[in-house]
């Protein structure tokens, strides 16, 4: 598999690592759109949303947990961040292993294009 971000869970690629357990880790987002921008991801390669399923939903509970404890890590979680996941093409997806971005430190705005 060629995947980007597998490549980091098994450290084949660096990266700045906020957090990490046995099914999650948050990184820095490598070309930040904002003060506060960093990734959280499961570790089990999941393309798109449309790819999860029942089991997964343990796993995919923890990434907005995960992005709050690390918002708050960061500064960012009384002020307000922006949490988006983006599913193939048309919604933005580049990286088809499901990821979570997290932004903040900047005021957001609607809609966000």
């Amino acid at each position: 598999m060629d995947c980007l971000f597998c490549k980091l869970i098994n450290r084949e690629i660096p990266a700045t690592i906020l957090y990490e357990d046995d099914d999650v880790i948050a990184f820095e987002d490598i070309m930040p759109q904002a003060p506060v921008h960093f990734l959280v991801i499961p570790k089990k390669h999941i393309s798109t949303l449309n790819d999860i399923s029942e089991e997964d939903a343990p796993v995919i509970g923890k990434l907005p947990i995960v992005a709050a404890k690390v918002a708050k890590e960061k500064g960012v979680s009384d002020d307000g961040f922006r949490v988006t996941m983006n599913c193939n093409e048309m919604g933005g997806q580049t990286v088809y292993h499901i990821h979570m971005h997290v932004l903040g430190g900047r005021q957001m705005t609607w809609p966000p294009g």
